[in-house]
């Protein structure tokens, strides 16, 4: 069986995003399992893709704005790629990448739009994108399967019926949290073809351990040993030391970066001191070079340098960027995570860690609850909440509950576990018939 898959994958200069990148990747890992011979991905950089993960790649249908504008560019591209699989030339010019998808979507056995959270009006592109490859699903006859899906909040227009009529053309869609399933219930997709799931990134690389850590997991009392990133000027890395993970994204809606820096700043020095956790930064949409500071880098270097400011005496280090498995194992292995990016929470939870996640809109809020509700937990706070000090007692509160966290935790992995594997199967199946 081959199929033709895609994901928010290709690492363009040396950017790469690590949550897009686990979900295809676990996705690829799982199917590949259960006969699936062979995958071609589409991508924004299908030369690196390719290299990545040892699949066929080609370059995606090509709805960015770079490429085509504005919507009515997306569109007509929607249109004309369409009425050139049905048989029309001349609408296309001869080099255009979506002939080669057009044509490798004819010759597969089965399509997957991989998971993620792309399908909402903040993102048209994605809306365009993932519609129009299930068109061609539906043109060629071919099974369609759609994994682990945040869908909207915002869903406006002409995007719900683009989304419903895709899910609704699905033999399966997955969906990561319950707002998304009754959102998709409001576009009047089949409930027979939904069902909920965890995010496919959950257990991606599990049972590898990250470059330079060790340890069982917050109950355990093991910890990992600090990587080869800088130093923080806190103080020297010991030998051992347990640790408060942080990811942040750039992007705070509206509050003032440098007072969301201050103010988290001291809220790690008074989680960390007293606990005795070093801090550790991993960024997740980030440069592959070491010390080229971009994306989630520049708001760690705003709160690192509002830590020095302070006087913390709190060590700290960065922990480099390097791929998805890797990623994941530092946030398992981690004592408490507070991130306002989604997949260090959904890495966290899923090994019973006490993660606390923070929102800066309706789509991250709705992310992160529902990472965090899926394995029994519920801190979720705002940058807002950052700024004001009423965050405080969630973080607090989420480090004080780590023993009952991770004796919930104990109690429901078995049961997660089994559920991946079950859903993984269902996938393997919709693609097979």
């Amino acid at each position: 069986m081959r199929i033709v898959a895609i994901g928010d994958i290709g690492v363009v200069d040396d950017m790469i995003h690590i949550g897009d990148e686990a979900m295809f990747e676990e996705f690829a890992t799982q199917v590949s399992r259960r006969g699936v011979a062979g995958i071609t991905a589409l991508s924004v950089n299908p030369r690196e893709t390719q290299a990545r993960y040892g699949v066929a790649a080609l370059q995606n249908l090509g709805f960015s704005p770079a490429a085509v504008g504005d919507r009515a560019g997306m569109v007509s591209r929607f249109d004309r790629v369409l009425r050139t699989a049905g048989g029309a030339t001349g609408l296309l010019s001869a080099d255009d990448s979506a002939h080669v998808v057009i044509a490798a979507v004819r010759d597969a056995d089965g399509v997957a739009i991989t998971g993620g959270g792309n399908m909402a009006s903040i993102w048209p592109m994605h809306v365009f994108e993932r519609a129009c490859l299930g068109r061609l699903a539906a043109l060629f006859g071919k099974p369609l399967v759609v994994s682990g899906q945040t869908i909207g909040p915002e869903l406006d227009g002409d995007d719900r019926s683009l989304v419903g009529s895709l899910l609704s053309s699905a033999r399966l869609v997955g969906l990561r949290e319950s707002a998304s399933a009754r959102l998709v219930q409001d576009l009047g997709v089949p409930a027979g073809i939904t069902q909920g799931t965890i995010d496919d990134a959950s257990f991606v690389g599990a049972g590898a351990p990250a470059s330079g850590a060790v340890g069982g997991g917050p109950a355990s009392g093991a910890v990992g040993v600090p990587a080869s990133g800088p130093v923080g000027d806190g103080g020297a890395p010991e030998a051992m030391r347990p640790y408060l993970l942080v990811t942040l994204a750039r992007h705070l809606n509206g509050v003032d970066p440098a007072a969301f820096a201050t103010s988290l700043a001291a809220l790690l020095d008074r989680v960390a001191s007293p606990a005795g956790l070093e801090i550790v930064f991993l960024a997740h949409f980030a440069s592959l070079v070491a010390g080229d500071e971009r994306g989630d880098s520049v708001e760690h270097r705003r709160v690192i340098d509002a830590l020095v400011a302070l006087g913390s005496d709190v060590p700290w280090r960065i922990e480099p960027t390097t791929t998805s498995t890797a990623a994941a194992s530092v946030a398992r292995e981690a004592s408490l995570v507070i991130t306002s990016r989604y997949h260090p929470a959904v890495f966290a939870v899923a090994a019973g860690v006490p993660t606390v996640g923070i929102a800066v809109d309706d789509y991250t809020t709705v992310k992160l609850t529902g990472a965090l509700g899926n394995f029994g937990q519920d801190a979720v706070v705002t940058a807002t909440g950052i700024v004001d000090g009423s965050a405080a007692t969630t973080v607090l509160d989420a480090w004080g509950a780590r023993v009952a966290i991770q004796s919930s935790w104990e109690s429901r992995i078995d049961a997660a576990r089994t559920a991946s594997d079950a859903w993984w199967d269902r996938v393997a199946a919709a693609l097979a018939r």
